[in-house]
């Protein structure tokens, strides 16, 4: 006897005359369609859309950045004379610097009735800076003394964004608040300034854009397809014995 290789066929077929077809099963098969297309739309909407999944964690400051925060300066002061202006940065780490004028311009403005004041600087990374790296890039701060001083407080959170080729961008997230006031010497005499103090986190938050798997999606459509299949057979099964069982019990009582 020759060898059949079609005994492995684990879906045999059954003919066509010796199946029975029903409205019950026409109308669950239908049903079924439209939910498995449903749950295919709605797994592929997925799949195609990047999720961006957020991550917290302690940031080490000497990571490649040696411990330093590139900083921008760039201030606009439309009534102060340029020869008044001067930069002074000062950190916890003892870094205190008064006057500093590396890679700094004054530029003035109104024909000399004001100036502005642009800069870069490294900064370290610790609390209680007193510098700027344009997080208020843009404002626009108005006032009635002009002795006032202002104070900036900015909570700093670094941020690293990961898109789905695996490149990395850094920034800052950041909070500000601001006041007011005049501030006084050892010898009675009113300084004003302007302070940007930085508090930076030390927990680091990283974004990053991920994408399902294809083999997860293949997955998942196939889990749609066969479960929901099933359960409907099961169901249009359930419903079949039950109505042939009434019927049975229909016909004895009309004997």
């Amino acid at each position: 006897m020759p060898f059949d290789f079609r005994r492995f066929d684990i879906y045999r077929k059954v003919p066509k005359d010796l199946t029975q077809p029903t409205y019950t099963g026409a109308i669950i098969s239908i049903c079924c369609c439209l939910f498995i297309l449903f749950l295919f739309l709605s797994e592929l909407t997925g799949f195609i859309t990047t999720e961006i999944v957020n991550e917290l964690y302690v940031d080490d400051p000497d990571k490649d950045s040696g411990g330093k925060i590139d900083v921008s300066l760039n201030i606009s002061l439309p009534n102060l004379h340029c020869e008044l202006v001067g930069l002074d940065i000062q950190d916890e780490m003892g870094r205190h610097e008064v006057g500093h004028i590396d890679n700094s311009m004054k530029i003035p403005l109104n024909n000399g009735a004001g100036c502005r004041f642009e800069g870069q600087f490294s900064i370290n990374k610790v609390q209680n800076v007193h510098g700027a790296f344009n997080a208020l890039g843009g404002a626009d701060r108005l006032t009635s003394n002009p002795l006032a001083s202002h104070d900036y407080i900015l909570k700093i959170v670094p941020t690293v964004y990961e898109d789905k080729s695996g490149k990395q961008r850094y920034s800052y997230q950041y909070t500000v608040a601001n006041k007011e006031y005049v501030a006084y010497s050892h010898t009675g005499r009113i300084i004003p300034a302007i302070w940007f103090r930085y508090d930076l986190s030390p927990i680091t938050v990283k974004y990053t854009e991920r994408r399902q798997p294809l083999y997860r999606f293949i997955t998942t459509i196939c889990a749609i397809i066969g479960g929901t299949f099933t359960v409907a057979g099961i169901l249009d099964s359930c419903i079949f014995t039950a109505s042939e069982a009434w019927k049975k019990i229909q016909l004895g009582k009309m004997h």
